[in-house]
């Protein structure tokens, strides 16, 4: 049993209980991304979210140049960090998150976003393919106008009783060796303003209609560049939070593509959207842990200078009663980040119940803690010169971002009943 001799200031180095717990790699890992948020991500990501959405995504923005730097620093190349052992990621990956996501979760989500294209053409293992798409900036393309959360649940596990899973307007159907892809997606696609490729992920006609024989959806995944006949896109969308992550939408005027650029179809399209929304999740929770950690540090450096009543703020019990309830919030979310890791890479998974639990999470506590910061800084919470304003509208957009968290938390008591019901 370890003891102690004396009472002693707790050493919380800034990572809280994590403190002396990682390993030599990780804290080096660590220290590099801490250091590339501060003087890269937080510059950029200040200047970025003032300006326009379209202005954000013009040819002279410096998404362009910061996207540059992530390929220039190995620790964010996304096929790499795939390639590393389950082992090696469940320890490298929240720490890795945690830094980028105190530093800039907008540009966090669109360095490893942009890079979502190429990595699914590494996976092929066709050449061309590869050619053709590894060089790419890419995104992902599945949500519509109006078929939002429903993308998230093509088997129609939370359909009503008297309806069934849509369509949406945006479709594909095989016509002779190719597919023709009619239709819309939302404005809510990360990096589509500034991307040049993506992956489409969207009910599918094979010849024998868009449901299966057991009501779900037929699905089918495509590579496609946006240099494609019939391929336009929509404004940037304005949005409240995480400006540096340009959104907007990508329109198909029946744009016909190869059966080579298909590389998923039915079932295997479904596994590979699930395995999609899980690792999103998955990158959400840790990221956001990260926000959570921002937020509770300017706080505590906040009331530790302001006064108020004669005195430092933290100097009232009722600041520091406050200061803890945070505390325990990013601990909790620090906590649950890496036993979902955990799991993510452990023999049982992965799984979207993993991905999405920590998702809900750590978005929760995020928000939270930022609201409760602003409360701390009181008006000056409110004004952009503070950079607690702009932490607070990031982490409320990522209550809906990648699954509204009531509807993730829906899918998540489902798939514990499942288990259940399976023992």
């Amino acid at each position: 049993m370890t003891t102690t001799e004396r009472i002693s200031t707790p050493q919380l180095d800034g990572l809280g209980l994590g403190a002396g717990v990682e390993s030599i790699e990780v804290r080096q890992i660590r220290s590099d991304a801490a250091r590339f948020a501060e003087k890269v991500m937080r510059p950029i990501g200040i200047f970025v979210d003032r300006l326009s959405a379209a202005d954000a995504a013009a040819a002279d923005s410096p998404l362009y140049g910061y996207l540059d730097e992530v390929k220039k620093v190995g620790f964010l190349d996304v096929a790499s960090l795939a390639s590393l052992k389950p082992e090696e990621q469940q320890a490298i990956l929240p720490a890795l998150n945690e830094e980028l996501g105190s530093g800039d979760v907008g540009l966090a989500l669109l360095g490893f976003v942009a890079g979502f294209t190429s990595l699914t053409a590494l996976g092929t293992g066709d050449p061309e393919l590869i050619d053709q798409f590894a060089d790419s900036r890419g995104c992902w393309i599945g949500s519509q106008p109006d078929r939002g959360s429903d993308v998230l649940d093509p088997e129609g596990m939370l359909t009503h009783l008297n309806g069934r899973v849509a369509t949406g307007n945006l479709t594909a159907k095989k016509e002779g060796s190719d597919f023709v892809i009619t239709g819309q997606s939302s404005a809510w696609i990360s990096v589509s303003p500034i991307a040049n490729a993506g992956v489409l992920h969207i009910p599918c006609d094979f010849g024998d209609g868009f449901y299966a024989s057991d009501g779900s959806l037929n699905q089918a995944a495509f590579l496609v560049s946006f240099d494609e006949p019939g391929i336009s896109k929509g404004k940037p969308l304005e949005k409240l939070g995480q400006r540096p992550l340009p959104q907007g939408e990508v329109f198909f005027d029946t744009v016909r593509l190869p059966t080579r650029n298909m590389v998923a179809d039915r079932g295997h399209a479904s596994v590979t959207l699930h395995t999609t929304v899980l690792l999103a999740n998955l990158q959400m929770g840790m990221l956001f842990t990260g926000v959570a950690r921002a937020a509770f540090q300017l706080a505590l450096e906040y009331v530790h200078e302001r006064r108020q009543g004669g005195a430092p703020l933290i100097e009232h019990q009722l600041i520091r009663a406050r200061i803890f309830a945070m505390w325990l919030k990013l601990e909790a979310a620090r906590a649950l980040t890496s036993r979902v890791a955990a799991y993510h890479h452990g023999d049982l998974g992965p799984h979207g119940l993993a991905g999405l639990t920590g998702k809900i999470s750590a978005t929760q506590a995020a928000f939270d803690i930022a609201r409760e910061s602003v409360m701390l800084f009181g008006a000056n919470g409110l004004a952009r010169e503070y950079p607690i304003e702009k932490i607070c509208r990031d982490a409320q957009t990522a209550l809906i971002q990648d699954g509204e968290n009531n509807l993730l938390g829906l899918l998540g008591g489902t798939w514990i009943s499942r288990s259940y019901r399976e023992k």
